[in-house]
């Protein structure tokens, strides 16, 4: 993790392997498919960094394997796993939203069932504490150029609306939780 609490990238992937065999054993293969997947829909093919982060999951006692062969043996998550998963899931998101960030937002509202109802409503509070730190940001930087020329307003304020529909979005989930 970064100092912020925030993930890397091969957390990333980490929280999505963990996630995906919380929910239910997986083959080798088809866990790799699986997070290959997921991650190079939302960030893009730049994530394939798929295999050591998988391989490094076993040797870290974080998931087991419980039958087959090494080379396609039937996954499970551990206790230790679940805990780390707990801790991936609980991490901060950092603004703006960019294509990393974005997988991290897709993988908290993927595997976020998962956690104790509260950890839920503390992970939305995250989100938007993280959309409200966009608007800000995108806010003041159009303000300092409201008077130039170009297009630089106008695309800032497409950001800061899309920043606002994702905050609304947040505290609509958050309501419904309630």
């Amino acid at each position: 993790m970064y100092r912020d609490n925030t993930l890397v990238p091969s957390e990333a992937v980490r929280l999505t392997a963990l996630g995906i065999l919380a929910e239910a054993d997986k083959h080798y293969a088809e866990l790799a498919s699986e997070v290959r997947h997921f991650t190079s829909r939302i960030a893009g093919p730049s994530l394939d960094l798929v295999a050591a982060p998988l391989e490094l999951l076993k040797v870290e006692g974080l998931v087991e394997a419980v039958e087959g062969d090494a080379d396609n043996a039937l996954l499970r998550i551990t206790k230790d796993g679940r805990g780390e998963l707990a801790t991936l899931m609980t991490s901060n998101v950092r603004a703006p939203v960019n294509d990393i960030n974005k997988l991290i937002i897709a993988l908290k509202m993927r595997f976020l069932h998962l956690l104790p109802a509260e950890d839920q409503r503390i992970q939305i509070e995250v989100m938007m504490e993280m959309a409200e730190r966009e608007i800000a940001r995108l806010s003041d930087l159009r303000q300092h150029h409201a008077r130039g020329r170009g297009h630089l307003v106008a695309w800032l304020d497409h950001d800061i609306a899309a920043a606002e529909t994702r905050l609304a979005w947040f505290q609509e989930l958050l309501g419904r939780l309630d």
